[in-house]
């Protein structure tokens, strides 16, 4: 992912977001995006408009559409979406329009996992041997040690890819099934027929796999699909009205952004909804979410209190673990879904995470001593997406931090 150095401007740091790979053959069977359309009310009239801001980036970088949001001062101050839903469609996205935010699913995941800690139903230390019991003797012996802590840092070992066993195909092949039976074949798969890449606690691997354990731990300790389970206990509470989960609008319509590729010659393919529309809910976990640029702030700005000890729902000292980077073997900064990582604009440690199912791009940026956050999304996958953005985010930092200064 691209982020911001000492100065504001831009050096590569490699955080990998999570991985597509449609099974691309004559067998593609049709997946049916989970959506959620409970729509956020409230009056977005009063908010500056970030439009203007925005529309040189979009025309600069050719993305269908661009959003973005800003906290200031800990409250959500000014927001802007432009562009288009679809290449070569009229429809203008609207605020109200959700957009996929990919692996910026997992730090949800792990505040819904540290809400669960809190009520003492997990530690942070309970092994994967006792969150998967009817899996325990027939897991492989390496897996009994890894912790839940370890599974939402990436640190128990899990793998990167799941090509292994044709694990990935196998999960195309039944996306058809219920969310929660797919990740039970993936648990499986994982937990019996392979060892970790490393063991427990020693090295940093980027898993969407190791997410997927963990949001499969969560649904089955509460008998309740993860998704379910995310919007209840989590998103509902802290005011998020619009979180759902897969493609961003219905198989042939026009009632949301589609996601889009871009091929060799550089125009814009859009991806209909459906069909290969987003990775398998099996990761969903790791990175399904979707919702409107404003819930987006509005979650970036619960973890900014959070950080800053104003939090609500979740303790002063579960927020503090989950920005926290593990500490074990492998040196790293990826915390609970975060990236920490110091910057001289938020004068000092920020959290930041990005996300891209190859058809869209998110990315997150927190700073606590600033009292300050920027979201922005894209419904552009890839490169081009991953640096509109990033200029999108450092444009915002220079006009509300650190212009004149």
């Amino acid at each position: 992912m691209q982020s911001f150095d000492s100065k504001g401007q831009f050096s590569l740091s490699r955080v990998r977001s999570p991985r597509y790979q449609p099974w691309a053959s004559a067998r593609t069977l049709h997946f049916t995006a989970i959506l959620f359309f409970s729509c956020w009310t409230g009056s977005v009239a009063a908010l500056p408009s970030l439009d203007t801001l925005l529309n040189p980036i979009r025309q600069q970088y050719h993305l269908p559409a661009l959003a973005a949001a800003v906290v200031v001062d800990g409250e959500v101050q000014a927001a802007g979406a432009v562009g288009v839903r679809k290449e070569g469609a009229t429809r203008r996205v609207r605020l109200s329009d959700r957009w996929h935010i990919g692996s910026c699913t997992k730090s949800m995941t792990a505040s819904l996992a540290g809400l669960l800690i809190q009520e003492g139903r997990f530690e942070w230390t309970t092994p994967v041997g006792e969150l998967f019991p009817d899996l325990r003797d027939a897991m492989q012996a390496e897996w009994r040690s890894a912790t839940l802590e370890q599974l939402l840092k990436n640190q128990a070992g899990a793998p990167e890819s799941l090509d292994k066993d044709g694990l990935w195909t196998l999960l195309w092949l039944r996306h058809g099934l219920p969310a929660m039976e797919q990740r039970s074949m993936l648990a499986r798969v994982l937990l019996t027929k392979q060892t970790p890449q490393d063991a427990p606690g020693t090295h940093f691997r980027y898993s969407n796999a190791g997410f997927a354990l963990a949001g499969h731990a969560i649904e089955l300790k509460l008998g309740t699909p993860w998704e379910t389970l995310l919007v209840k206990r989590l998103a509902r509470p802290i005011g998020l009205r619009s979180v759902g989960f897969g493609c961003t609008a219905s198989p042939g319509k026009l009632n949301g952004p589609w996601g889009h590729h871009r091929d060799d010659t550089g125009v814009n393919v859009p991806d209909e909804p459906g069909p290969n529309g987003d990775n398998p809910a099996a990761i969903g976990p790791g990175g399904t979410v979707h919702c409107t640029i404003l819930d987006l702030a509005r979650y970036a700005r619960w973890h900014l209190r959070g950080a800053r000890g104003q939090g609500t729902l979740l303790r002063p000292e579960t927020f503090s673990r989950l920005h926290q980077p593990y500490r074990g073997g492998g040196a790293t900064t990826y915390a609970g879904g975060w990236n920490v990582v110091p910057r001289a604009w938020g004068d000092g440690e920020v959290l930041t995470h990005n996300g891209s199912n190859t058809k869209n791009f998110a990315v997150i940026w927190i700073a606590p001593k600033r009292n300050f956050a920027v979201v922005v999304c894209t419904n552009l996958g890839g490169d081009v997406a991953a640096q509109a953005t990033d200029e999108t985010a450092a444009a915002l930092i220079r006009k509300y931090l650190t212009q004149g200064k």
